[in-house]
């Protein structure tokens, strides 16, 4: 199976106006730390494909895009649209995009 990819300038694009949900896999401590004010959280390790809403297509985020790959993966062959950001959180920072913590402030990459 091929992965379809998608960088985090056109997945910022698509999270922001609505076109895609950006999935965010990591772990509760990195979701804490930091994560992008529009993700959905599911860790990686609780990702249940029948719980991913189907109404648009998915873009799979993690910290580097190891994690996300292997979501992209499972879900894929679950039947949902799925492409996996390339470079993960820590592109997403790089490109100074917003990254928020759980208490609305400012957030880190971890």
């Amino acid at each position: 199976m091929t992965i379809s990819e998608v960088d985090v300038v056109h997945a910022s694009l698509l999270a922001a106006d609505g076109s895609a949900l950006l999935l965010d896999v990591r772990e509760d401590d990195e979701w804490a730390a930091g994560h992008a004010p529009m993700a959905v959280h599911m860790p990686l390790g609780a990702l249940e494909p029948s719980e991913v809403p189907r109404d648009r297509p998915v873009i799979a985020v993690c910290r580097s895009g190891r994690r996300s790959a292997r979501a992209t993966a499972v879900l894929g062959d679950a039947g949902i649209e799925v492409s996996n950001m390339v470079g993960g959180m820590q592109a997403w920072s790089a490109a100074g995009l917003s990254v928020v913590a759980n208490d609305g402030s400012a957030g880190a990459v971890i």
